[in-house]
């Protein structure tokens, strides 16, 4: 069988299929192949926080174009798969110079499926694409393909806890990843201090209480096959042995309003509002914790934030952790800019991931009192390291030893992993890899400064603009539009100084004048009283003459 995962969470899949008994583990590029029985395909599609899916793969062959592809798919029997009465939905992966399009290659191995039972039964099964009986994924690299059926149906990042979700909400596969890469075991507290919809909170409280993500699933694809064994799945579900207890808080908060609505929601759907405690705050107004705290969270990239409000946003996060979380680690993913850097201070481990379409950093910041080199030499003082050749007796470190210089701690229990000397704390000794990494960053680099010059552009442009005049409001000299005759813009004169004929014929007013102060209301002077007198029209029949309803009688007239 084939998982599925995220680019960078590869080791971290492996190391769970071993946990559940997975034979024959083997890394691929974004994913894990490994054997297993039935109950392990069941087991990796409930237990695995950090798969997709999980494929088995029923065919592999070599195709040079998708004519080849067409045939070969057409000459399997299909019988033992599906049936004209299932419907069925097939994907397609390519990573091939002779495939260029990957819904074409889709389009035509479903012909040939349909073909096949076309020419048998004279029938043939429907596609729906969503929720079919059968799903199916065909996997080419180059020439090369493996054509699997996907036995878990919707991506297994759809936990089934979350009600909504914010605008721009982590995956919980990649929250999932983040957590066992940090080494969270559930022995501490923990915080988020940007928590959006809560899912790193809520994946954090499912992996401290050992629950298996797929218990708010509704269903998975297998559950439709031929050979599904409903017994199997309900002992899974029905399983307990595995939760434990978690004695410590995990405390959740985020400026928005919004957002905070959202992540309680989807906290009480998980279940887990005992455990994780949320509230309204900005992350500079969080106070520091009273225990041994993990720290971790998500802050926003840029897409969301103007440049200088990233900038200001990232250096107050290095000041508030520098100041307030002293002797504690905090754990950030962000893209690799010169606007992150303004954190101010320097990782200790790096990951990186794909957040999406986003290329990532996980970094690890760890916070202490003074000078770095004074922690790092209190920190490891007193450890023991393995040896360089296998059955040496364990030596003390030392940084002025070369060969010391090839491990690096990149582990929570003190454990050194052997690198190489130009790679220290990264996940890769790949110089392609780390070549192509430092072009991207170059990259990210080149665009923020350019933005940066632009925007300094149009600011001393405006600026110039508008020193050219300066605005004064006891002008009078300034350009009116003329709105009467549309005769174009003529000079504002002021009232004392206009002519009767800018009135059109009418005098002008004049409030000293008397009669501009006369108001005529049915030929009598109401000078004194501006007000007209209210009169009822039942009063008296002697006025209903005045008033005209042009032939038609007063409704209190009729009977």
């Amino acid at each position: 069988m084939i998982a599925k995962t995220f680019q960078g969470l590869e080791e971290v899949l492996a190391n769970e299929l071993t946990e559940i008994g997975a034979e024959q583990v083997e890394i691929i590029t974004r994913g894990v192949r490994f054997y297993g029985d039935k109950e392990m395909m069941y087991k990796a599609n409930f237990r695995c926080r950090t798969a997709l899916r999980i494929l088995k793969p029923i065919q592999h062959f070599t195709a040079s174009d998708a004519d080849e592809v067409y045939q070969i798919i057409k000459s399997m029997d299909w019988s033992q798969y599906l049936d004209t009465k299932k419907t069925f939905a097939i994907d397609a992966v390519v990573h091939s110079e002779n495939f260029r399009h990957s819904k074409f290659l889709a389009y035509k191995a479903k012909d040939a499926i349909a073909d096949h039972f076309m020419e048998k039964y004279n029938e043939r099964p429907s596609v729906r694409i969503k929720n079919p009986d059968v799903q199916l994924n065909i996997h080419v690299n180059q020439d090369v393909c493996t054509l699997s059926l996907d036995s878990s149906g919707e991506p297994l990042f759809m936990r089934g806890y979350k009600v909504e979700q914010t605008e721009a909400p982590i995956n919980e596969v990649l929250a999932a990843g983040m957590l066992k890469l940090a080494g969270w075991d559930g022995q501490t507290d923990f915080m988020d201090p940007m928590c959006g919809s809560g899912t790193i909170a809520i994946e954090a409280a499912l992996m401290a209480l050992n629950i298996a993500p797929g218990i708010y699933r509704k269903g998975y694809a297998f559950e439709k096959w031929p050979d599904f064994d409903k017994e199997m799945l309900e002992n899974l579900y029905d399983d307990e042995s595995q939760e434990r207890e978690f004695t410590h808080k995990i405390y959740a908060s985020d400026i928005s309003s919004a957002a905070l609505r959202i992540a309680t929601e989807n906290v009480k759907s998980a279940g887990m509002s005992k455990y994780i405690e949320l509230k309204h705050q900005p992350f500079q107004g969080c106070e520091r914790p009273q225990n041994e705290t993990m720290v971790m969270f998500n802050p926003p990239y840029g897409e969301r934030l103007k440049p200088f409000e990233m900038d200001k946003l990232y250096e107050e996060i290095g000041s508030k952790l520098k100041n307030d979380f002293t002797d504690m680690s905090a754990w950030i993913i962000t893209v690799p800019c010169e606007t992150t850097d303004h954190i101010g201070l320097r990782p200790s481990v790096k990951y990186h991931l794909l957040n999406g379409s986003i290329e990532c950093e996980f970094r690890k910041y760890e916070m202490f009192k003074g000078r770095r080199n004074d922690y790092l030499r209190d920190r490891n003082e007193g450890r023991t390291f393995p040896s360089q050749e296998e059955g040496d007796r364990p030596r003390r470190f030392s940084s002025q030893n070369p060969e010391d210089r090839k491990f690096s701690p990149v582990r929570e229990d003190g454990s050194f992993v052997r690198v190489e000397e130009d790679t220290w704390n990264r996940n890769s000794n790949n110089e392609n890899e780390q070549s192509e990494y430092q072009r991207r960053r170059h990259e990210a680099f080149e665009k923020e400064r350019e933005y940066q010059e632009r925007k300094s552009q149009r600011e001393a442009e405006w600026n110039e603009r508008r020193n050219e005049r300066p605005y004064d409001r006891n002008r009078y000299d300034r350009d009116r539009g003329d709105f009467r005759g549309g005769e174009g813009r003529k000079e504002f004169r002021k009232r004392e100084d206009r002519d009767d004929d800018d009135f059109r014929g009418r005098p002008r007013y004049d409030r000293n004048r008397d009669d501009d102060r006369r108001r005529d209301f049915g030929g009598r002077d109401n000078r004194d009283n501006f007000k007209r007198p209210f009169r009822r029209r039942d009063d008296d029949d002697e006025n209903r003459g005045n008033r005209n309803f042009g032939g038609r009688r007063r409704r209190d007239d009729e009977e």
